[in-house]
């Protein structure tokens, strides 16, 4: 656990200002599904790619997977990827946005260096706790959020682990956004599964309880919580125009 004393701009409260019930509008015209036989393709790919086979695999959790993991772990440990950083560079026009009010989610994008939590997998049934996996970090064709062999650094020396990164062909990759332009969309956007807020006060919640302060990321959970009570000031609902910036389609 952390020895600082975490004191969030962003609260509970500003997220529940930002939250609304949304129905799932499905997958969009013109997009593609993974079928079951893709996923069956992807673990076979990197499975075969393990880069140490017999050993421990090990998966790097830099968001969601530390407050929401999809499969059971052994053992955990702070690790450093470096050539990656967190960034909200996913555009979401689902799960936590909609086509009239896109929203951003994390992945794993090119530069800089990332601290995140290193799981280790269960010895058994690699190909079954891969499976779970794949169908929670990615659902489209192309893959948004792809999975990769990376390195990983700790404490005990540098390592391989199974990291999912941002596919930069993808047509939902937003690209690098300024930090105040990223706030606005997670201070409007909520989808199905809930809003951009949420996501990013889950997040800076569980990094802070390891005692991981992301720099970006506690700047950004600040202007999230300025935008939203600008939002729902007198002089402009929570829908005003005033400040929107819209992202690229």
């Amino acid at each position: 656990m952390s020895g600082r004393s975490a004191s969030f701009s962003l609260t509970a409260a500003h997220v529940a200002q930002v939250h609304r019930a949304v129905a799932d509008g499905g997958p969009g015209a013109g997009t593609i599904l993974h079928t079951d036989a893709d996923y069956d393709d992807w673990v076979a790919r990197m499975t075969k790619s393990h880069p140490a086979p017999g050993s421990p695999t090990l998966l790097f959790a830099y968001g969601s997977l530390i407050w929401r993991p999809e499969i059971e772990h052994v053992r955990e440990e702070i690790g450093i990827a470096r050539g990656w950083h967190r960034s909200f560079c996913l555009r979401m026009l689902r799960f936590r946005g909609t086509p009239e009010e896109p929203g951003l989610m994390m992945a794993l994008d090119r530069g800089g260096q990332c601290r995140g939590v290193l799981y280790e997998l269960p010895n058994g049934d690699l190909e079954g706790q891969l499976g779970r996996l794949f169908r929670r970090e990615f659902t489209y064709k192309p893959p948004n959020s792809m999975p990769r062999w990376i390195k990983v650094e700790t404490a005990r020396g540098s390592v391989p682990a199974l990291g999912f990164v941002m596919n930069r062909t993808s047509s939902f990759y937003a690209g690098s956004l300024p930090l105040e332009v990223v706030a606005e969309v997670l201070a409007r956007a909520c989808g199905h599964v809930g809003s951009g807020a949420e996501y990013l006060l889950n997040t800076v919640t569980h990094l802070e309880a390891r005692g991981i302060r992301d720099r970006n990321l506690w700047r950004l959970q600040a202007l999230v919580a300025e935008c939203i009570e600008r939002n729902a000031a007198p002089s402009g609902g929570p829908h005003s125009n005033t400040g929107r910036m819209k992202l690229r389609s």
